[in-house]
């Protein structure tokens, strides 16, 4: 299965945080997933911590890279496909990287890891 992770889903994993669910772990350590972090987290990431809404992510923040590679996660870029994709969904929810997100997984066959509910509303395969 090819997973990709939402930012809090891809934080989570990093802190060992019990909010992660058990289905969203067990599929994040099973070797015989791939598993994606988005270039939309990067930048989602990079722009909350320097806003001061993550302040416990300066870490990972001053290295994205360094902690996806870290955990064997491989990157995903956005491509002009991703931006028309997510500029064409639904208005159903405005948060942008989240759209981006959506995009992705629709447009890369993926299922998303995410405690979002309402990507449900998209036509996209939702992990928690």
């Amino acid at each position: 299965m090819r997973l990709l992770l939402d930012t809090h889903a891809f934080l989570w994993w990093l802190a060992g945080d019990q909010a992660l669910s058990e289905a969203a772990r067990v599929a994040i350590a099973n070797p015989e997933n791939e598993v994606f972090v988005s270039a939309a987290s990067a930048w989602e990431i990079a722009t909350k911590y320097r806003l001061g809404r993550l302040p416990g992510a300066a870490v990972i923040a001053a290295d994205i890279v360094g902690a996806v590679a870290g955990q064997g996660f491989a990157e995903l870029p956005i491509n002009l496909r991703d931006g028309q994709a997510a500029g064409g969904l639904p208005a159903i929810h405005k948060d942008p990287f989240d759209r981006m997100l959506i995009a992705q997984a629709i447009t890369a066959d993926m299922v998303i890891v995410s405690n979002k509910t309402l990507f449900n509303a998209y036509a996209v395969a939702r992990l928690w």
